[in-house]
């Protein structure tokens, strides 16, 4: 029997728990789930899963990340710079998977809210420069904050020096004051995200209206281009990566640096050797801050971090000598990319009159002095900021661990953060009475309940969106970012033997055919091979070192601003984002053809 195409998408509150994952609801704090006495609001709404942050299931204590990361994005939205169009974005956890539905303001408030907008967004585009400054020494600040705190058993006794101090207080608040603390300050560093954020979004939406009032044909590509060729700092790690490429072939050690599974035995037999030493500087300054880069996306608690896992940032090295040992070009092609721009830009400029001209060139001079920011924040709050706040959490977690409070040194993350605030209390208040804790007793058997309802919910494969769908999206910046179009929504409700080749959004222009290789996430990068197209549910900036190696990307979501097309671009790779299905429809070694120009990809076996 041949399946039918759906015309709606299930509702939550008719979709039963996996078997073996009853009470998955217990896991998440209540505000994120879809509740009962919500139904008929939560029903009238139109959801979809945000795979391009969170495509796997999140634990528990990971959901920290969500829940600060849309208070933050609705604060300035709704309530700092009183966007017009749009309050925040509502989320929900349905079978431990995100689930996001855009809130837009009353069509009676926006008049009001424009003027608001204007004056606030106003001042921050005309002092851009000194408040992104400003920025970025709010963010530092937050991070050595961050790098300040620890986790450590209390000592057996007070040390004598506080009865001379008077302090009154002792270990067990230093303990407690520190989560506190760690938590209170990646609140902060989630609102320092979006602060400046929307607002080179917003910059670049007026753009990209103005462009389509004045030129109705002109394709989205050919707007994105006149802002591309930007020399970024989220680009600098791998910058750094492509330095001591060509550092180790000038010093002679290379050699040592092409071993398989390089690792930490690389760098000690680097240091053993000439010119090794010299190498190894270069490595330490590069190290800090750039390697604080995560393969992931910085909002999982078990992304690995360059600095931490060094055989990652090594084996990207390794692949950028052998290229060079080919001769291959392995930088950016920053100044062809520069040229098109400025070819592109001439062109519309000159189809307008001396008015229309002026408002373009403010528009785009002020596109280009923001957009940097759009993807540099991705550095110094995901990868950067994370990466200390996961150290400090698994700090913690494995401190618990040895108190016998989980099995596993990170099995603190099955806890939502309330509860390891509680756990945390129980452990210090053992301490200071001289007896047992509670915790010992309760947490394992919960936390192996918990280890096996992740690990089923892990195996579905969730639903794209839930409920019936809009007839149209016209929600910017779903379409912009996320990729969710009116077209996406049909692909996602059609049934398999409806569907052909793969339409996804145009995000980087060229052609290329080749052998899929279909990567679930960070920690199969190995297994790409020369000449491969990367198929994905999405990647992450971090993964930019690869490109090199492939001639394409496919990811399922991801509209003409996300990371995965913004990088792209800045590689000149061809690139077809938010293809709905590319992932799991797509087999590993399937030939294929990927039109990045026109949105494309063709199944050729």
């Amino acid at each position: 029997m041949t399946a039918t195409s759906r015309t709606a998408f299930p509702s939550p509150y008719e979709m039963t728990a996996p078997a073996g994952a009853e009470g998955w609801e217990r896991l998440y704090p209540y505000y994120m789930l879809f509740q009962p006495w919500r139904r008929a609001a939560e029903e009238g709404r139109f959801w979809f899963r945000d795979s391009q942050h969170w495509p796997t299931v999140v634990k528990p204590f990971e959901t920290i990340v969500t829940e600060l990361a849309f208070k933050g994005l609705g604060h300035f939205n709704t309530r700092h710079f009183v966007v017009p169009p749009a309050y925040g974005v509502a989320f929900r956890v349905h079978q431990g998977y995100v689930y996001l539905s855009p809130v837009t303001a009353p069509e009676s408030r926006i008049p009001a809210r424009a003027s608001q907008f204007l004056e606030r967004a106003g001042y921050y585009y005309a002092n851009w420069d000194r408040l992104l400054e400003n920025w970025k020494g709010k963010v530092l600040d937050t991070i050595r904050e961050l790098e300040s705190i620890s986790f450590s058993e209390p000592p057996e006794f007070q040390p004598y020096e506080d009865v001379e101090a008077g302090t009154g207080l002792g270990a067990g608040d230093a303990l407690l004051g520190g989560y506190d603390r760690l938590l209170a300050l990646l609140h902060r560093a989630w609102q320092y995200h979006f602060e400046f954020l929307n607002l080179g979004y917003a910059a670049y939406l007026d753009f990209f209206h103005f462009c389509k009032q004045w030129f109705p044909d002109i394709p989205d590509q050919g707007i994105a281009a006149m802002v591309s060729g930007v020399d970024m700092e989220l680009f600098r790690p791998d910058d750094e990566l492509r330095k001591l490429a060509r550092l180790a072939v000038a010093l002679g050690v290379d050699r040592t640096l092409t071993v398989p599974d390089p690792g930490e035995r690389t760098l000690a037999a680097l240091g053993r050797e000439p010119g090794g030493r010299d190498w190894l500087d270069a490595w330490h300054a590069a190290r800090d801050p750039w390697f604080n880069f995560t393969s992931g996306n910085g909002l999982y608690s078990g992304d690995r971090y360059w600095r931490d896992t060094p055989s990652l940032p090594l084996g990207y090295i390794r692949d950028y000598i052998l290229r060079l040992r080919r001769d291959e070009v392995i930088d950016r092609r920053l100044a062809e990319l520069v040229a098109e721009r400025e070819r592109i830009t001439a062109e519309y400029a000159a189809l307008l009159d001396s008015t229309a001209r002026a408002d373009f060139e403010a528009k785009l001079g002020l596109v280009r002095q923001v957009y940097p920011y759009v993807e540099n924040h991705n550095f110094y709050i995901e990868h950067w900021t994370m990466g200390v706040f996961w150290r400090k959490a698994r700090e913690l977690s494995a401190l618990l661990h040895r108190a016998g409070f989980w099995p596993g040194a990170d099995d603190m993350f099955y806890l939502t953060r309330d509860e390891v605030r509680a756990a945390l209390f129980d452990y210090v208040s053992g301490w200071a009475i001289g007896d047992r804790p509670a915790g010992p007793g309760h947490w394992p058997p919960e936390v192996e309940r918990r280890h096996r309802i992740v690990a089923t919910l892990a195996q579905q494969h969730p639903e794209p969106a839930l409920n019936e769908p809009p007839r149209a999206v016209t929600e910017p910046f779903s379409v912009m970012l996320w990729g969710v179009t009116s077209e996406r929504i049909r692909s996602w409700l059609a049934a398999p033997d409806d569907l052909g080749d793969l339409t996804g959004m145009a995000a980087s222009p060229g052609v290329a055919e080749g052998t899929a290789r279909v990567i679930r996430g960070p920690d199969e990068l190995d297994l790409i091979q020369e000449g491969d197209i990367l198929v994905a549910p999405v990647t992450a900036p971090s993964w930019a070192p690869i490109f090199g190696k492939i001639r394409a990307t496919v990811t399922d979501i991801g509209g003409v601003m996300s990371h995965a097309a913004i990088v792209c671009r800045e590689y000149s790779l061809p690139a077809v984002t938010g293809t709905g299905s590319a992932s799991t429809r797509i087999r590993n070694g399937q030939r294929i053809h990927v039109d990045g120009t026109s949105g494309t990809v063709t199944l050729l076996d």
